[in-house]
């Protein structure tokens, strides 16, 4: 069986991906700085086929013998998202681009290496989003991956997966992305504001994104050299679509639109993910789904915001 080096892998994404694939057989090495003082892998240490590496990607040195000695490699270390990049641009360029410069220039042509990307770097579009659809980032954190996927892709080998807005529980759990944040609060105000209420985006849940990643191992030599929109083709959802969807399992939910206020995150698009869906692949995992267990799951977090659980 293959094994795969996942930077960041004590993440949201990648302690869900880890999980993932160690139970598909695969072996497994993390590399991770553990950032937010995250302890989500505790559980997988029991697998023999499970390493862990404490260290930082900008260790050139480090980084160098780990990827030689892998067959398919996962960055996933990243300063993610718009607050956390505009904090500090010179550690998300160094994190978000300079490490995917590091690695394809040592990747050799029997190494495989999958890079996930946003469909944030979309920004705002009336026309529906395909691969072929022109970059429009309107942050520092869209402008560094989408600086990294073009470098990877220049070099012919490689592939990009641009994920729609990711939901759902890990166990290196996020309360700050959308669905996740919309869904505490819907539960502990019981109210939503809604600023530039009409403003769509697309969704995908955090396990589906790592069947993906398999997926894209499986599938290597056909998709090599591409790009992926991935996400779910039923849930181009506006903000207020996506309430309504949370209130049908929250019903004392209320939903107030706001019109004198902006949202700072300016994304606006419907996005299709037909070049993947054509492939065979498909999701297994819809919305409603993911409402339902956040819901269960935050019975565990209880009604108190944690640091631990943001990339804020």
């Amino acid at each position: 069986m293959e094994k795969v080096l996942i930077t960041g892998g004590s993440g949201y994404l990648g302690s869900v991906l880890t999980e993932y694939l160690l139970d598909k057989g695969y072996h497994v090495t993390v590399l991770d700085n553990l950032l937010y003082k995250q302890v989500s892998l505790l559980h997988l240490f029991k697998k023999e086929n499970f390493k862990f590496i404490h260290g930082d990607v900008r260790d050139e040195k480090l980084l160098k013998e780990l990827v030689e000695t892998h067959n398919v490699i996962i960055p996933l270390a990243a300063i993610v998202g718009m607050p956390a990049c505009k904090n500090n641009p010179q550690l998300a360029t160094e994190i978000n681009y300079d490490q995917i410069a590091n690695i394809v220039g040592i990747l050799r042509k029997d190494q495989k290496l999958i890079l996930p990307n946003t469909n944030s770097q979309y920004g705002s579009s009336e026309s529906i989003i395909t691969e072929e659809s022109p970059f429009k980032p309107l942050s520092i954190y869209a402008r560094t991956k989408c600086d990294a996927e073009r470098l990877l892709l220049k070099s012919k080998n490689g592939i990009a997966l641009r994920l729609a807005t990711v939901f759902g529980v890990s166990s290196r759990m996020r309360m700050d992305l959308l669905v996740n944040d919309f869904v505490y609060k819907s539960l502990n105000d019981g109210y939503l504001v809604l600023f530039e209420s009409h403003f769509k985006r697309n969704y995908i849940h955090v396990q589906d994104v790592a069947m993906t990643f398999e997926f894209m191992i499986k599938n290597y030599e056909k998709c090599n050299g591409n790009a992926y929109n991935v996400g779910l083709s039923n849930a181009n959802l506006s903000k207020l679509e996506l309430s309504n969807k949370i209130k049908s399992h929250i019903p004392n939910l209320v939903i107030k639109e706001d019109n004198f206020k902006e949202d700072l995150d300016k994304r606006n698009y419907i996005v299709s993910n037909e070049k993947l869906e054509s492939l065979g692949w498909h999701p297994n995992l819809d919305l409603d789904y993911g409402i339902q267990q956040l819901i269960s799951s935050y019975k565990i977090l209880g009604n108190y915001i944690n640091k631990n659980f943001t990339n804020l």
